[in-house]
């Protein structure tokens, strides 16, 4: 027998970030100023990125790329690994993103990578704790409530059980 099941993804889209709570209106002003300090010559893409840890610590992350690929590291996993090496126990509760093309943000909504949707999964795993995510184009706001909602059917440590016996 064939079923046919479907996985659902809900966001919430907000148009401006005058309509955010002060503490997200924060977290995203300050990845759009972090994607300016991305290092980004070869594909002109950058991308920044804050996380907000539970003790309200935010930090910021960047696209780094290199002319050796795939030597480079996106936005997301720069914060999470910042925080994790600087700030162990201290855990991620919301992570913002803005990518700019040009000078100016990005026209569409760009969602993590799919190593970067990975590292979020497994962060949040790890920590026992959800990590909204915040989106950010130009013109419109995506809010995900648990960052492993970008990844529905991830690999985690349960997948790694059957092999560490």
């Amino acid at each position: 027998m064939i079923r046919t099941e479907n996985i659902i993804f809900s966001y919430q889209e907000v148009d401006n970030s005058g309509e955010l709570e002060p503490a997200d209106r924060e977290l995203l002003g300050n990845a759009r100023k972090a994607a300016r300090n991305a290092y980004a010559p070869y594909s002109r893409f950058r991308v920044g990125a804050a996380l907000r840890l539970e003790s309200g610590k935010i930090i910021l992350g960047t696209n780094v790329e290199n002319a050796a690929f795939p030597s480079g590291i996106c936005a997301e996993r720069t914060a999470i690994y910042s925080a994790s090496s600087n700030f162990p126990g201290d855990k991620p509760v919301a992570l913002a993103i803005a990518a700019m093309t040009g000078e100016d943000l990005s026209d569409e909504i760009v969602s993590p990578c799919g190593n970067c949707r990975q590292v979020i999964a497994e962060e949040e795993q790890r920590n026992e704790n959800s990590i909204r995510v915040i989106l950010s184009s130009r013109e419109k706001i995506w809010i995900i409530k648990k960052g492993g909602d970008l990844l529905p059917l991830q690999f985690n440590k349960g997948h790694l059980k059957s092999a560490l016996r």
